[in-house]
Parts: structure tokens; C-alpha cells; sequence
């Protein structure tokens, strides 16, 4: 399925702090290395807790960033579908976030 995320305005990349992405009451990701696009943090792959992530069959398209796969998040046995995005192979304007993984869609980012 191909279709387009919500536009906001492109930011550039800034350095995050001690980031986690919560939901369902569990840590997704954790890291102080995550970089911030247009308000969304990109956590590394290592930072990821990867039992909570299923690979989605979504994709989209940013004109900018290039395409987008997704990632259901799952915990205790609740499903939050498309709620992860990675952009594998990124337009060089979005080279910086190659493999880093953003979320949305209720996942808490404190």
C-alpha cells in the first residue's frame, strides 16, 4: 500500500538528549543519540527494543525524504499499526536519518 503521511513543515536536524518512545506503557526505543526531523526523533537501530516491532507492508512517499517503511508496534498483545517508520535507503537531503526509526500515532516520545 502506497500512500502519503501527514505534511508538516521540514526542520533541520538537531541533536536529542536521553529520548525514550513509550507505549502501552512500554519502551520502545531508548538513546541520546536521536536526530529531530520536521518534530519527529529518529532513534538509531540499535536503540530499538525489537520484540516490540512487526514489519508493516505500508509505505509511503515524502518528496524530500524518499520512500518509508513501516513497522507495527506490538505490546501485550495490543497492536498499534503503522506506528514506527524507517527510511532504508533516503533521498541524500534525508541522508542522515538512513535506518534510524520515528514514531507517531500515540507512542509518547519524553
Amino acid at each position: 500500500m502506497l500512500r502519503a503521511r501527514p505534511r508538516s513543515p521540514r526542520a533541520a536536524p538537531e541533536a536529542g538528549g536521553d529520548v525514550k518512545a513509550i507505549w502501552n506503557g512500554a519502551v520502545l526505543a531508548e538513546s541520546d543519540d536521536t536526530l529531530v526531523v520536521e518534530g519527529s526523533h529518529y532513534f538509531p537501530p540499535e536503540s530499538l527494543r525489537r520484540e516490540h516491532f512487526r514489519r508493516s507492508a505500508t509505505h509511503t512517499t515524502c518528496p524530500w525524504k524518499g520512500v518509508a517503511s513501516y513497522y507495527d508496534v506490538v505490546v501485550g498483545g495490543e497492536v498499534n499499526r503503522d506506528a514506527a517508520w524507517t527510511y532504508a535507503q533516503p533521498k541524500d537531503a534525508a541522508k542522515q536519518i538512513a535506518g534510524r526509526v520515528a514514531f507517531w500515532r500515540g507512542v509518547r516520545i519524553e
